[in-house]
């Protein structure tokens, strides 16, 4: 499963930072390493994604970065810069504008696989750049990919993209990519409104995947063995609805450029990938997509899928009931969220319909202060609200629950509804 963790380092948004850390004099050969890979790949782009790089220590906020920020918050030491990352700010591997540069930023230890190093340092560099590459940054949730119609032709859709990329004769690898976008049609008609959300990630995300992987210097081997274990990892994933698009995107993608190497230039912000991949393969759709379907579920042995992701909407609708007894029907904190910055493990997220989604684990800023969150939290639908469970503690600059604590700046304070024993964040 070695290949599969640079996956899992560019979804994640959290991380234990238990390995052992990279030493310090490695950080200028990393610098240099990813400086020259960038102009071997200019042309992938027509752009040299190489900029601002911050290497962020999770556990101390050191950073080391490659060249100093507008604020001299950066100093050198020798021949890299190093500072401390304000507390206000959450670490991740993500694109942030900070002290008057965009940065590229990366959470510490680094791969130390070669491969993987350089698929994540470009995968977040392509986050950096897609203002200049013409790309919005949307992040947008895929409820539907959690329930189970979602999940089943969601996952039906990505066995027979493995079976393209295991095929050899053109015919077999379109005729299994033609089944796998009608999949996709389908899924699609049953969620109105989904293709418009899936495409919005996998414009970002999807990109951004395909980008790291073909700028990683693996071989076309290697890059398929990375696909097939990704794959299999995938499966085991609790939702689908933020972590699909670092597969489906990337993978049309590979099996696209065997024919047209470029095909990533010849798209934009406003680009329908599904179609373009329709047309791209110049492939036709069933004019009967229902009926395609059926078929493609017996001669691709689906049955299998539909009985696993029957049984899990069982477990779906139990943790459901929880959450909605412990964010909704019980006491709890509700927080008003102003101006937030947000980090969070995008694998884990349960939508609960008319009222968000319970993200596991998260680190939320605000004007307010700090709330980080180890046992769930109900984020509005709207992204205009945060609840969490009832306040075991409750002290005039730090509130403490089951799994969360609130670090309060000095003008908010907590109030307690008596009427139904709700609390709420209010100013002073």
């Amino acid at each position: 499963m070695r290949i599969f963790k640079i996956l899992l380092l560019l979804i994640f948004t959290t991380s234990s930072f238990s390995q052992e850390k990279t030493k310090d004099e490695k950080y200028p050969e990393f610098f240099g390493e990813i400086m020259e890979n960038t102009a071997r790949n200019i042309e992938f782009w027509d752009l040299d994604l190489y900029g601002p790089l911050l290497f962020v220590d999770g556990e101390t906020r050191e950073i080391y970065a490659n060249e100093p920020d507008d604020k001299g918050v950066l100093k050198r030491v020798e021949s890299i810069f190093k500072g401390t990352l304000p507390n206000e700010i959450n670490i991740a591997n993500t694109a942030i504008d900070w002290n008057g540069k965009r940065w590229a930023m990366i959470m510490l230890p680094l791969p130390e696989n070669k491969h993987e190093r350089l698929d994540l340092l470009s995968h977040e560099l392509f986050h950096r750049s897609q203002p200049k590459l013409g790309f919005s940054i949307g992040n947008p949730n895929n409820d539907h990919l959690d329930m189970t119609n979602g999940r089943i032709y969601l996952r039906l859709e990505l066995e027979l993209l493995k079976c393209a990329l295991d095929a050899e004769a053109k015919d077999e690898i379109l005729k299994h990519v033609t089944n796998a976008i009608t999949v996709r049609k389908y899924r699609n008609e049953i969620f109105p409104g989904s293709s418009s959300n899936e495409n919005l990630l996998e414009l970002n995300e999807g990109l951004a995947t395909y980008t790291g992987i073909m700028m990683s210097g693996r071989n076309e081997s290697e890059i398929k063995e990375y696909f097939e274990e990704s794959l299999f990892s995938f499966k085991g994933f609790p939702t689908f609805v933020r972590s699909f698009a670092y597969l489906t995107t990337p993978i049309y993608g590979f099996v696209l450029s065997r024919y047209e190497k470029n095909w990533n230039k010849q798209i934009n912000n406003d680009t329908n990938l599904t179609d373009f991949f329709i047309s791209a393969f110049n492939i036709s759709l069933p004019s009967e997509i229902n009926k395609s379907v059926e078929n493609i579920i017996k001669e691709y042995e689906g049955e299998k899928i539909v009985a696993e992701e029957l049984n899990r909407e069982e477990e779906r609708n139990k943790r459901i009931a929880f959450y909605k007894s412990l964010f909704i029907d019980k006491p709890h904190l509700e927080i008003k969220l102003e101006k937030m910055s947000i980090s969070f493990d995008p694998r884990n997220i349960i939508p609960i319909e008319g009222y968000g989604s319970v993200y596991p684990s998260l680190r939320v800023t605000d004007n307010w202060g700090i709330l980080t969150v180890t046992n769930g939290a109900l984020l509005g639908s709207n992204w205009d609200k945060i609840i969490v469970s009832e306040p075991l503690e409750i002290n005039e600059d730090r509130i403490v629950g089951d799994g969360w604590i609130l670090e309060l700046k000095n003008h908010y304070r907590i109030e307690k509804n008596e009427s139904n024993g709700n609390y709420s964040l209010l100013k002073k």
